[in-house]
């Protein structure tokens, strides 16, 4: 099996974060997004900045140096759908931290339609209510990547996946138009007289 690895942290926290503007930025991102906690958004942060970092060190490299590394960097973030497909290397530096945490599985089956909030789509990902193709996954911060999201769907053990569920009703009718009443001819408070 092999010796298992000593856990470390996967993010790295801000330079200065008691400014306001930063714990306001970071507050509102957290209730855009549902996120559990100030770790999730910084650990989605850090893959961020080291994505940049790798682009940064590729630009000042010479072009047979950099023209693998940089094929494999755009091909895997146009994979994630992160990127457009007609993006350059350029394109990476630009990239900002709504652009990551669009691709989350929890936003996307909220964007999707399957949830009523962010918060719901959470707690159905959390309780296996959620599956990618066939199989059930129960990571919120799943990374999904463009083949994979046609696939999500309710999962196939799940009580949601029956469309007579009280959850999917209340979500079909929400999603139809208000229907429009003709206006009654006749005044307010007459009686109808023959």
């Amino acid at each position: 099996m092999g010796d298992p690895k000593k856990q470390r942290k996967k993010y790295e926290t801000p330079r200065f974060a008691w400014r306001k503007d930063t714990l306001q930025e970071e507050l509102k991102l957290i209730g855009q997004y549902g996120l559990r906690n100030k770790h999730e958004l910084w650990r989605h942060e850090t893959m961020l900045s080291k994505v940049r970092g790798t682009a940064r060190s590729l630009i000042g490299k010479t072009a047979e140096e950099r023209a693998k590394m940089e094929n494999e960097l755009l091909t895997r973030l146009k994979k994630l759908g992160v990127l457009q497909e007609t993006a350059a290397l350029d394109n990476v530096l630009d990239l900002a931290i709504e652009d990551l945490l669009e691709r989350r599985l929890q936003t996307i089956v909220f964007r999707k339609g399957l949830t009523r909030t962010i918060y719901q789509s959470r707690q159905l990902v959390t309780h296996g209510h959620v599956a990618i193709g066939n199989r059930r996954v129960t990571v919120p911060s799943y990374i999904v990547s463009k083949e994979e999201e046609k696939q999500i769907t309710y999962a196939p053990q799940s009580a949601l996946a029956n469309p007579t569920h009280s959850l999917r009703q209340e979500l079909t009718v929400a999603t139809k138009p208000p229907e429009t009443t003709q206006p009654s001819k006749g005044r307010r408070g007459q009686r109808g007289e023959g």
